[in-house]
């Protein structure tokens, strides 16, 4: 038995839908596998790519008004930390 690796989507209806045609025989019966990525774990420190993209633009807007803090500034305090 011969193994080919595809990916594919499994739609409303659980039908799959393979992202490439398999070069292969055709009309010949096949053994299917399916692997199914167990959910991850919702960390809420994560952000999603919407959040990340707006806190660079309100970085960059204060860094590009003078609204920063000197680094130097930043350290106060942790020395203990």
């Amino acid at each position: 038995m011969k193994a080919i690796k595809v990916m594919a989507t499994i739609d409303e209806h659980g039908q799959l839908t393979l992202d490439h045609p398999l070069i292969t025989d055709k009309n010949s019966r096949v053994e299917v596998i399916v692997l199914i990525p167990e959910e991850a774990g919702i960390d809420e420190n994560d952000k999603s790519k919407k959040g990340i993209i707006e806190d660079f633009r309100q970085a960059w807007h204060e860094a590009m008004t003078g609204k920063t803090i000197p680094v130097a500034q930043l350290w106060e305090g942790l020395e203990d930390v």
